[in-house]
């Protein structure tokens, strides 16, 4: 007997409020996480309520939509494409061109709702990704195939920092680099794609985006399309991955939108019940293999720069590392931001590092510490009034500070400047040798925006 063919089974919308629309089916329903077509309007199941209808997100605007609007099923998941075609391509959530060109031809198409890998496959790397900026390579290593947050409120540098980190690291990174924009500006993805092509670094990166202005479903769900491809690359090509997402915050924002839509009763500061649970399907993908590493640095926006608040906190618990930005440094125009007393690293110990990095770290984070201290004082009765040995101290952390600013290539076209990429020895160098000073011929302002060291200047 011949196999009959699957017919798909379709039903029809009997509600619609906002980007949540209830489907009922008549027989053979979808199950969850399926994938549903009303038109060309995708929808995917997210739980199922009393009467047995579907409660649906949707993946676009639900303009059009009426009751009784049929809507079909797709029989699985949203699969997006993976393989070698995706590389040099700016897609969106389902893994369609928007960059104008045809959409890739792959052989596969996988789930996007993957379960992380298991314990018994993955593997410590106990090795740092070197990325040139100062302030980081000493203060909070990035660990190679680990996962880095850079966090701070709005408009302290976050995109700009992370623009950089590409910039560095993308040039001698010998996997494939997967860039995620979730729920960012439009601008800022236009300007990356220019930036790669312009850099000649774009056919061995990938760009997912679901930007601001789409519906907190494609953010909800871009991240884990992203990470689909990311985790094909691989186990199936056995590469090391480098994964930047801007912004994690909107994920949990997008996540609270769907949340809320759905009915569900709100958590903590108004967040989801689920924010804990939703996070982790996230993160703890982003895993090393014996196969190969997803090495992920994020962005990650600080409401009100609040650092107790539940979302940021929860994505302080998934990081190896952790790059805090400050206001306050930003306003004096200490760029990058890196605030070095609050920022961190599992890296940073001796056995990773080594002694003499660690040594050095330690000394300039205790310098910094202590004029953070002093500062008071300074304020009510100037800094005459201070000993010799606390002047000295102040001396060294303000030429400290100085010398962890940098400028950056990435916004050269702005400040007119040159980027300039520090290796880790010469910050050592450079660090070592502002600590083993009690006086200073030079000026603060000759150690601001600089590189390193000059050569004559560096302790032997």
């Amino acid at each position: 007997m011949a196999d009959v063919p699957h017919t798909p089974a379709t039903g029809r919308i009997v509600a619609v409020r906002g980007g949540i629309v209830d489907v009922v089916f008549a027989a053979d329903g979808p199950d969850i996480d399926d994938l549903l077509y009303a038109g060309d309007i995708a929808l995917q199941v997210m739980s199922f309520v009393e009467g047995g209808a579907a409660r649906c997100i949707a993946l676009a605007s639900v303009q059009g939509l009426g009751l009784g609007t049929a809507v079909r099923a797709t029989g699985g998941p949203l699969r997006v494409p993976v393989g070698e075609a995706v590389l040099g391509r700016m897609l969106n959530v389902f893994g369609a061109p928007i960059d104008g060109l045809p959409a890739p031809v792959t052989d596969e198409r996988r789930s996007i709702h993957n379960a992380p890998p298991r314990l018994s496959e993955r593997v410590l790397r106990a090795a740092v990704l070197e990325t040139g900026i100062k302030a980081i390579d000493l203060l909070a290593p990035i660990e190679r195939g680990g996962k880095t947050g850079l966090f701070g409120g709005a408009g302290v540098g976050k995109t700009v920092l992370l623009s950089e980190l590409i910039h560095n690291t993308i040039e001698h990174h010998k996997g494939v680099s997967l860039f995620c924009g979730i729920g960012e500006r439009s601008r800022e993805a236009e300007e990356l794609w220019r930036e790669m092509g312009e850099a000649g670094v774009r056919d061995r990166m990938v760009m997912l985006f679901g930007q601001m202005n789409e519906s907190p479903g494609v953010r909800f769900l871009v991240g884990k399309s992203a990470l689909t491809m990311a985790e094909w690359f691989r186990d199936d090509r056995e590469l090391d991955v480098l994964l930047l997402i801007d912004n994690v915050f909107r994920f949990v924002q997008a996540g609270a939108e769907v949340s809320g839509l759905m009915g569900r009763m709100p958590s903590r500061v108004g967040y989801q019940p689920t924010l804990a649970t939703e996070l982790a399907t996230l993160e703890e993908r982003i895993a090393s293999t014996r196969k190969g590493a997803i090495t992920s640095i994020q962005a990650v926006y600080v409401p009100a720069d609040d650092f107790t608040d539940p979302a940021a906190a929860h994505i302080f618990s998934h990081l190896s590392a952790s790059v805090v930005l400050s206001r306050k440094r930003a306003s004096e125009g200490l760029y990058p931001a890196v605030d070095p007393l609050a920022s961190s690293s599992v890296m940073l110990t001796p056995g990773v590092v080594g002694q003499r990095h660690y040594d050095i770290a330690r000394a300039v984070r205790r310098t910094l510490a202590e004029y953070e201290d002093l500062r008071d004082i300074i304020a009510m009765l100037g800094i005459e009034e201070l000993s010799a040995h606390d002047r000295a101290i102040v001396a060294r952390a303000r030429r400290l500070e100085r010398f962890l600013t940098q400028p950056f290539a990435t916004v050269s076209a702005s400040t007119g400047e040159g980027g300039k990429l520090v290796p880790l020895d010469a910050t050592l160098k450079g660090c070592e040798t502002i600590l083993g000073q009690d006086t200073f011929d030079r000026p603060e302002s000759d150690y601001y925006m600089i590189g390193a060291l000059p050569d004559h200047e560096v302790a032997e």
